[in-house]
């Protein structure tokens, strides 16, 4: 796995011209539940999800620290005719209002806005640092969904190497004290990785 945002850089630039990754199950079979209002897609690559969410007419800030990630998720929004903007203020993340809302940001250094999304989405990133700012960042009944490597993945071929790059078996269920839990999962066939679907309380709950 690429270890740092050169590494990933060229890892999309080799990739550029290949077919687009597919949504993750996870994310493609619950979209028809998922809250339509503003969304976020943490670490979005080329954005399998970001694209399968604006597809629906679903604003979406992408944020990913790779701008080569980003410029390759600008060329297909504009082949599959999605609004979008590239935001001139690197590194500040804000809630899209229409379209696609395209951020280049180190997450390790970013801040996410509080009560700003409707959904958040991320998938196949780990940063602990953002479990709380991900909490926080949710509308009141917004809905979070993670999928990510479990240390099981260390049984299987490919995927994060590196033990601090994996959960521990139980982790994700408890990263959202905040949040009330209405799908958890892990999962070692073929690969270890958790997924989880949670939602913050209205103010009425």
């Amino acid at each position: 796995m690429p270890s740092t945002l050169a590494d990933w850089d060229a890892k999309y630039r080799e990739r550029a011209e290949l077919a687009p990754a597919e949504p993750a199950s996870f994310v493609r079979e619950l979209l028809p539940l998922l809250p339509e209002g503003p969304a976020l897609d943490v670490a979005c690559g080329t954005g399998r999800h970001t694209l399968l969410l604006a597809s629906r007419r679903q604003p979406v800030t992408a944020v990913d620290g790779s701008t080569v990630a980003l410029e390759i998720l600008e060329a297909r929004a504009r082949e599959s005719h999605h609004s979008f903007r590239r935001s001139l203020n690197a590194g500040r993340i804000v809630a899209s209002k229409q379209g696609i809302h395209l951020v280049q940001a180190d997450l390790e250094r970013s801040n996410l806005p509080a009560n700003a999304f409707s959904l958040i989405v991320c998938v196949q990133y780990l940063q602990r640092s953002l479990f709380a700012q991900m909490e926080r960042a949710l509308l009141p009944d917004g809905m979070l969904l993670v999928e990510t490597h479990t240390r099981a993945q260390l049984k299987f071929e490919g995927g994060p190497r590196n033990p601090d790059d994996l959960l521990e078996s139980g982790e994700l269920r408890e990263a959202f004290p905040g949040l009330r839990v209405l799908f958890y999962r892990e999962l070692s066939a073929g690969k270890g990785i958790a997924s989880l679907i949670a939602r913050k309380p209205s103010e009425t709950d």
